[in-house]
């Protein structure tokens, strides 16, 4: 399966699962029934509990269908509007835990959700045969609206849970050194944990390094390198974290 990595607030980067054809296709199925739910219910209301009907009376063609495309334009635009207010995530992308997101790991802006939405109308084209070749010849299952604002969708399913991932094994007597360690959340624990536990694997000092002032930083503390190493300050935050927020075994 294609990854690809996200700049994270801790300014590390850390790999996400590019989502499978079968999870976009879910999801547009999903949006595509709310949408039809959506026009049923409309063009009911409209036409028997409010019978307007009579005021299509008499009017032509073009008339009639600017009424019905007014009714209905909320399906129009539902893609782009609630990509924008749900951070790339529609109701159908949502339930199956994916996202569009920047290749180049920033957060997709209305711009780049627009564009998408634009190119909706060639991606669909031959009911959506066009979209879906792309999506299967592409690196990054991406369909021609991807590609266009330069963004793909992944997975934000996690085959590990986050509480495991941040488990860190502490004896009954341990004794805290920093309390400050309850700023940070449990994603932050698990990138500080995933990004520390593959640069000791390699002993890339410099992750390390950085990986420790970019914490320094954030919990605003000074470390006496005489009396504490980097190394010995990420276990003690980890270990900490898990102390302070009852993940300890």
């Amino acid at each position: 399966m294609s990854q690809i990595a996200i700049n994270t607030s801790q300014n590390v980067n850390i790999n996400f699962n590019i989502a499978s054809v079968g999870e976009r296709m879910l999801a547009f199925i999903i949006d595509f029934l709310i949408k039809v739910a959506y026009v049923i219910i409309v063009l009911y209301l409209f036409f028997n509990i409010f019978d307007l009907g009579y005021l299509l009376d008499g009017l032509d063609q073009w008339s009639i269908m600017a009424v019905y495309i007014m009714l209905t334009f909320p399906v129009y635009i539902y893609p782009v509007v609630l990509e924008s207010l749900m951070e790339g995530q529609t109701p159908g992308k949502k339930l199956m835990k994916i996202r569009v997101v920047k290749i180049d790991g920033y957060q997709a802006s209305f711009g780049d959700y627009l564009i998408r939405w634009m190119f909706r109308l060639i991606d669909t084209t031959a009911a959506g045969v066009v979209g879906l070749i792309s999506m299967i010849v592409s690196k990054n299952n991406q369909r021609l609206g991807d590609i266009a604002s330069g963004t793909a969708v992944i997975s934000l399913k996690n085959n590990i849970n986050i509480s495991h991932t941040i488990l860190e094994n502490i004896t009954e007597d341990y004794i805290p050194s920093f309390p400050q360690v309850i700023a940070l959340s449990d994603n932050d624990m698990r990138i500080i944990k995933d990004n520390y536990t593959k640069a000791l694997k390699v002993d890339d000092r410099q992750i390390i390094s950085k990986l420790s002032d970019k914490i320094k930083g954030i919990l605003k503390l000074e470390i006496d390198s005489k009396k504490m190493t980097e190394r010995q300050f990420i276990n003690v935050v980890i270990k900490d974290y898990n102390y302070y927020t009852g993940k300890e075994n």
